[in-house]
């Protein structure tokens, strides 16, 4: 099947329609018989409908003519699809039916008076341009909503190749949008990619043998044969990318109409703003671009960090940038600087936002130079029934859910990865879980995780399903049961990680593989498993090793209210050490000196020498002036400068924070455990919010892990000595309150 052949059906179906007119008496004035919708574009398939109006001017009467022309195409076995409309009642028609405004862009004159016809298509269109804020609105709510039910061409296991998402229904509303002269959505893959999906459909149609547009699991072979591809799964492939170059361009110019929609009416073009959001990388109009100040060949890691920046501000990552970093960027190092790893956690646990920033990284050619394994699965169906999508829409949403899932383990950094990576063994031969283990344990050494993590992640991937096989098949108050999880997963931080890694596979792959009876069962496995573990575990811990001894400045000796700064290259970044006199509040203060100065923490500690307090502060920024930094910091300690004033926040937490104490966690002190979005001020916040109680915060060890932050304070009153129950709890309450009003 091709266009011509498209094109020699519809030019039989003109010529019966033209000889049904004019065999009837129909005028020359007055009445026109035109073609719309997908006849009106010369598209019919095998068994489509000519879909066909009889037109007429308000002031002519059409009579018995519209039966005339009717008969005998119904005679001919022709499947009609007709209406008989007044000028008037057409435009009224037009403004109340989105739909009949649709299909009336594609008007073409049959028979008839052709200045009719003309004067219906230039009426329309200056309407549809004149209207399209207004109407706009309603055609994406209508476009989302028929998605909705049909799902996505790439990645549903029976693909609707016309209504669903990015199918030939988008492609036909992409022209409609391009029609407004709003957006520009040309891209010559659009129509490419249109007049493959109709060839396409022309085969099914001829698979089927009626007008089918769903394609069953049987008519992939048939399918394939007739497309000349070896297999039914090439001939899904070839469909499914045809469905997700679509539906990409679809999203992209869905967001593009947003933009425009949001913002006033301009007239003339006015220079785009840009927004830096990170170095290099800036926001413009709704999408991720460079700023122009740094050079991709200069810089491996832009890439990454223009898609983190795109995932995390929900913008769309500029495909023209994407393609032009994929060509230009410096190749990553073998193993990735710790900035790669990071932006790559970032952008994986930004939530439902990923799913756009992943579809342009695979359409430009940019995630095959982050991640070339990816091709093994990309498009691939799942053998299960269970699964809604294929494996790569799969392993996306699965990230997707275990994002929701960060606040409750220690390692979010981890969980990603391993959600990333939990499939990525189903394009080998062979069961997938042990097939995806060395694939993941080599990618996630080339990511730049050390040897622990690397057998982490490689545990999780092995044994992603071991709990919901065993919830469901053996009794989890069984020791034996509990034995053999335990011999797999043999860990407390593995099996907290594998617990939410198993929710979110589950809730990824269909809402029914994730019932409250299955979901309890696992819970009931887990709980036990960790029960266990508490029982494993030895009475006495190892001595903590004691903190180095620094030299105090000069100062600062003199005067323990004065500061002293040292700034210290490191591999990646910097370490401030700071010492001053020990006191309630020091640590607010140095931490919202920091926030201020819009240095981001990636690590930190503290701990008493003496009457002093010293602390260390690990960050990713270069080439930090100690004498500014301990300038801004006596501001602050002097009460010149008010931190809260500066730290105002923007967007809120997309989760809520995690305030816990862990009273098993130390003998001598109260442990506070905190879990939250990372962003500037959150070690401010916390300790502003113990110093207002008169706590004293004896140790801090702060970790970015991804996008989150998990901190851990050691808590004292001031005469030294743990915390009460009471002032655990108010310590707890005032620091997630502090974290809630910031944040909202």
């Amino acid at each position: 099947m091709s266009a011509a052949e498209r094109a020699e059906r519809t030019q039989l179906a003109d010529t019966v329609c033209r000889d049904a007119y004019t065999a009837n008496g129909g005028p020359d004035t007055g009445i026109a018989l035109v073609a719309v919708g997908g006849y009106g574009r010369g598209e019919l398939a095998p068994y489509s409908d000519i879909d066909v109006v009889l037109l007429h001017e308000d002031d002519v009467e059409p009579g018995a003519l519209a039966e005339q022309v009717w008969y005998p195409l119904w005679d001919a076995g022709h499947r009609l699809d007709h209406s008989v409309r007044s000028w008037s009642g057409v435009l009224e028609m037009a403004q109340a039916d989105l739909r009949v405004a649709l299909g009336m862009l594609d008007a073409r004159h049959l028979a008839g008076d052709p200045n009719l016809t003309l004067r219906l298509r230039t009426t329309l269109l200056a309407a549809w341009r004149r209207d399209a804020r207004r109407r706009l609105p309603e055609l994406h709510k209508m476009t989302d909503q028929r998605h909705e039910v049909t799902g996505e061409l790439a990645h549903s296991s029976v693909p609707d190749i016309k209504e669903a998402e990015g199918g030939i229904r988008d492609a036909t509303v992409l022209k409609a949008l391009v029609a407004t002269w709003l957006v520009d959505a040309s891209d010559p893959d659009l129509e490419r990619s249109r007049q493959a999906l109709l060839d396409v459909r022309d085969l099914a149609h001829e698979v089927a043998g009626r007008a089918s547009d769903r394609i069953a699991p049987e008519h992939w072979e048939p399918l394939a044969e007739r497309l000349g591809l070896d297999s039914g799964l090439a001939a899904q492939v070839h469909v499914r990318e045809l469905g997700r170059r679509v539906a990409h361009l679809s999203r992209l110019t869905w967001r593009r109409v947003d933009a425009v929609l949001s913002g006033p009416a301009v007239r003339g073009v006015r220079r785009p703003q840009l927004l830096p959001l990170a170095r290099g990388v800036a926001a413009s109009r709704g999408e991720v671009v460079l700023d122009g100040k740094v050079a991709p060949g200069a810089d491996p890691v832009l890439l990454l960090r223009a898609a983190a920046a795109a995932a995390e501000n929900d913008l769309v990552l500029s495909p023209v940038t994407a393609a032009r970093l994929a060509r230009e960027c410096a190749p990553l190092p073998d193993p990735w600087p710790a900035e790669a790893r990071d932006l790559l956690v970032r952008m994986l646990a930004a939530g439902p936002a990923l799913r756009a920033v992943w579809e342009t990284l695979e359409e430009t050619g940019a995630l095959a130079l982050l991640l070339p394994e990816w091709e093994q699965i990309r498009l691939l169906p799942h053998a299960s029934v269970i699964h809604r999508f294929t494996v790569d829409r799969h392993v996306v949403e699965t990230c997707i859910e275990a994002a929701a899932l960060i606040r409750r383990v220690a390692r979010p950094d981890v969980l990603v990865v391993a959600a990333l990576l939990h499939d990525i063994g189903k394009g080998e031969l062979g069961e997938h879980c042990q097939a995806g283990e060395p694939i993941a344990r080599r990618i996630a050494a080339r990511i730049g995780f050390d040897e622990v993590e690397v057998e982490l992640i490689a545990t999780l991937v092995r044994w992603h399903l071991l709990l919901g096989d065993v919830a469901t098949s053996r009794d989890p108050d069984d020791p034996a049961t509990v034995a053999a999880v335990l011999d797999k997963v043999p860990t407390a931080e593995a099996l907290e990680l594998l617990a939410a890694l198993t929710q979110a596979d589950s809730l990824a792959a269909s809402p029914k593989a994730w019932s409250s009876w299955r979901a309890a069962l696992v819970r009931q496995l887990v709980t036990r498993c960790q029960q266990a573990l508490r029982a494993r575990a030895a009475e006495t811990t190892l001595p903590r090793p004691l903190p180095p001894l620094v030299e105090v400045p000069d100062a600062v000796w003199r005067d323990p209210r004065q500061v002293g700064v040292e700034v210290t290259p490191t591999e990646d970044g910097s370490r401030v050490r700071v010492v001053s006199g020990d006191r309630v509040g020091l640590l607010a203060d140095i931490a919202g000196m920091l926030a201020v100065q819009r240095v981001a923490v990636r690590a930190a500690r503290a701990w008493p020498q003496d009457e002093y307090g010293v602390s260390e502060w690990f960050t990713a920024v270069e080439d930090l002036d100690a004498r500014v930094l301990r300038e801004r910091l006596q501001a602050i300690v002097d009460g010149r400068i008010e931190v809260s004033d500066r730290l105002r926040r923007s967007l809120p937490d997309r989760l809520q924070p995690s305030v816990a104490v862990r009273p098993e966690a130390s003998t001598s002190a109260t442990v506070l455990e905190i879990r939250t979005e990372d962003r500037p001020g959150v070690v401010h916040l916390v300790c502003a919010a113990l110093a207002e109680l008169g706590i004293s915060v004896r140790s801090a060890h702060v970790a970015t892990l991804g996008p989150q932050a998990v901190d851990v304070f050691y808590m004292q009153e001031l005469g030294a000595g743990a915390l009460s129950d009471a002032r655990s709890a108010s310590a707890a309450h005032a620091v997630r309150a502090a974290l809630v009003n910031d944040a909202g």
